[in-house]
């Protein structure tokens, strides 16, 4: 799994430097040439696109996301348990039928449709292929965070820990 991670975080940061080297040249040349390029704009479109969608993976990978941990943290261990597991359970289903099934239609759809970009002339599927992508990153995630609670190891989530863990952390 750390390699998935090593992989994915290394993709970001290199997504990224690519969308502040091509907005920096779209800048440039749109003041000091006076002719901005025309591909800049469209290829910082999908370098957000492709890191919105896979930040979305790496952020369910790290417990980043926002939750409503108030109703969560007022239950039991056993039931704070039962509800992460049925909220990992229900982010794979997403994932599966709308991100990996619904995308993988939609990436077929574009690529049987021939859909070109018009500055850059790129296949308008391949660029959607991080829908279905990232979904499958956000199941594998999901799989591996359900396994770990089941078999015991600490997964639970951050705004599900308990006093008792918060208290250990720092050595009280």
């Amino acid at each position: 799994m750390k390699v998935f991670d090593k992989i994915l975080s290394s993709l970001l940061v290199l997504l990224m430097g690519l969308m502040v080297l091509d907005v920096t040249w779209q800048i440039f040349t749109r003041f000091a040439t006076s002719s901005p390029s025309s591909w800049t704009e469209e290829l910082a479109r999908f370098l957000l696109i492709w890191i919105g969608l896979l930040g979305a993976a790496w952020a369910y990978r790290t417990r980043a996301h926002l939750g409503l941990s108030y109703l969560v943290e007022q239950q039991s261990p056993e039931i704070q348990k039962a509800l992460a597991l049925f909220s990992y359970g229900a982010s794979a289903l997403f994932a599966v039928l709308v991100m990996i099934y619904g995308g993988g239609q939609l990436v077929a759809l574009t690529l049987e449709l021939n859909q070109y970009s018009p500055s850059l002339g790129w296949r308008i599927g391949y660029v959607y292929l991080v829908i279905p992508l990232s979904g499958m990153l956000i199941t594998v995630y999901a799989l591996d965070f359900i396994r770990a609670m089941l078999n015991g190891e600490v997964y639970i989530q951050p705004h599900l820990r308990t006093d008792d863990d918060t208290n250990e952390s720092r050595g009280e």
